[in-house]
């Protein structure tokens, strides 16, 4: 009686009948003969619903459990069939392990949380197991997290976004919950049928719950959003607000190099062109100092942007209208609304293309740019979650099957992280 708790307790069994222990010299693996109690009998392995007993099924069946040093540990145990009144003949629910899988929950959950921790690699060499099988288990951890939690419930302000995953244009979309500070679901895909596809899942009454989106410009996510629920407002993202200026900025720059590399190739005396080539190549070197923020400039930037001030004036401009624009974002509420409004009346009549179609297209999202400046909603934490995606798929060195990457990034920056076995 002593030796069997002991392996109760080692192996980690509840409500589990202990029959016999071997050691398999053959195989070179310990064998632990099991049944479930008398209590947990004859209960659909599915549902979990009792039902009666349907045939033998096809006999004696093995579980890989949590290996003890260098030896590894399996279960084995009958898995007669029941007759579930909603899933037909079914196995039997068996208290050691999941449904239809052949590892233990200690396994299971061991190689979940391992998983979150390392590459896929080295947790396929630990555990030994495959490395499909890597992906299959954390995908079997996370519907059952899912059967158990409600990832939904009390959402009320969410931002959207995509990222790519794989090279070939392979996307997911990506949706967290601002209030919680955490991702609450991922699609494959990045077009309104995807995003669809999580409004569905939410339900009419949960979206009608949502008062806050924050999303980049993308018109199939605010058209989507338009419809599924009525009560939200839409937030554009400061970030990529910005981004735009700073593509319009970088567009005037290699204008002004352009020009200045054709007033080079122009006939001239050797020292005319030396002059202009000395004009035209620090355009070249001077992006980053045009795209970094003012207070973060090295000495040799700030040289840089006051030696453009003298010599190109229009680009110079460009980039007072991206500093302008960032201030907006800086000042918030109702001094950012009015700091707006003479950004664009600045930027209609600036006389520089690429800004005059950017005032253009911040009128079309002036409602969203409202919210944002009276809220402060932004997608910084969805583009933090989207940073911390990547360096999953980076340190597990890709997923044949994006089920596997969304059930890991599930597990790790969806707040329902697996504990390891005997710990909490």
């Amino acid at each position: 009686m002593r030796n069997i708790r002991l392996w109760q307790r080692v192996l980690g069994l509840a409500r589990t009948v202990i029959e016999n222990v071997v050691f398999d010299e053959d195989d070179g693996v310990i064998v632990v003969s099991v049944r479930p109690r008398k209590g947990a009998r004859r209960r659909c392995g599915r549902c979990g619903r009792r039902s009666p007993w349907y045939d033998r099924g096809q006999g004696r069946r093995r579980w890989r459990g949590l290996d003890l040093g260098e030896v590894q540990v399996w279960l084995e145990a009958d898995v007669p069939r029941v007759s579930c009144a909603a899933h037909g003949p079914t196995v039997i629910q068996v208290p050691w392990a999941r449904p239809n899988a052949g590892h233990t929950y200690a396994f299971d959950d061991t190689v979940a949380w391992l998983v979150t921790q390392a590459s896929k690699t080295a947790v396929s060499e630990l555990m030994r197991i495959a490395w499909r099988t890597v992906g299959a288990i954390i995908t079997r951890v996370v519907a059952d997290i899912d059967r158990q939690v409600d990832r939904f419930d009390g959402v009320r302000r969410i931002g959207i976004d995509e990222i790519s995953y794989k090279r070939g244009h392979r996307y997911l979309t990506v949706v967290v919950d601002h209030d919680r500070r955490r991702l609450i679901w991922a699609g494959v895909g990045h077009d309104e049928a995807t995003l669809r596809g999580f409004f569905e899942l939410l339900g009419p009454a949960r979206c009608a719950a949502i008062s806050h989106v924050s999303a980049d410009g993308a018109g199939w996510i605010h058209s989507v959003v338009e419809d599924a629920c009525p009560n939200a407002v839409l937030a554009a993202d400061p970030f990529h607000v910005v981004k735009w200026a700073n593509d319009a900025l970088d567009e005037v720059r290699r204008q002004v190099w352009n020009d200045a590399r054709r007033d080079v190739m122009l006939p001239a005396g050797r020292e005319a062109r030396r002059n202009q080539q000395h004009i035209a190549h620090p355009v070249k070197k001077a992006r980053y100092a045009l795209w970094k923020n003012p207070e973060d400039l090295t000495a040799h930037q700030a040289a840089q942007l006051a030696w453009i001030a003298k010599t190109h004036p229009r680009l110079h401009r460009a980039y007072l209208l991206k500093e302008g624009l960032r201030h907006v974002f800086r000042l918030g509420g109702d001094a950012g609304k009015h700091a707006l409004d003479r950004w664009l009346s600045w930027a209609r009549r600036c006389r520089i293309p690429a800004f005059v179609a950017l005032a253009r297209r911040i009128v079309r999202h002036r409602d969203a740019i409202h919210v944002t400046l009276d809220t402060g909603l932004s997608n910084g934490l969805i583009e933090s979650t989207n940073t911390k995606i990547r360096v999953l798929a980076r340190i597990a060195f890709g997923f044949h099957n994006p089920d596997a990457l969304i059930a890991l990034a599930m597990l790790s920056v969806g707040g329902y992280r697996p504990d390891l076995p005997g710990r909490k």
